[in-house]
């Protein structure tokens, strides 16, 4: 049995790289889009929208700014002066946080945002 919490052991499964920069689906880039998230460490809306993310099947890559005051200003400086986590974006366009990525989704605009091809 794993001394991790649940949270930290569900983390290890999911398919994304934190601050590599590659997607962890390259065959899959090209017919979908690009999508990008802000996140902490511990932060339990950075949490949820990594699983609905997930749950999509949604390649993304994830920036963590937890100890990274230049990171935290360039999202800032992308998402419009919020500082708080997540931001997301999908092929450039800011979304929002958590709330803004789960209202798209059940207002049914997520899926069609997601299968868009990547830009570039």
């Amino acid at each position: 049995m794993s001394s991790l919490s649940p949270g930290l052991r569900a983390r290890e499964k999911t398919p994304y790289l934190v601050d590599e920069g590659l997607e962890t689906r390259p065959d899959e880039t090209e017919t979908m889009a690009r999508v990008e998230i802000y996140t902490t460490r511990f932060c339990p809306f950075c949490f949820a929208a990594r699983r609905l993310l997930t749950a999509k099947k949604a390649a993304f890559r994830e920036i963590d700014v937890t100890l990274d005051s230049r990171g935290r200003a360039d999202m800032a400086e992308r998402a419009g002066g919020r500082r708080t986590v997540p931001q997301i974006f999908i092929d450039g366009r800011h979304i929002g946080g958590c709330d803004d990525l789960v209202a798209l989704d059940r207002a049914g605009r997520l899926d069609p945002l997601l299968a868009e091809p990547a830009d570039g």
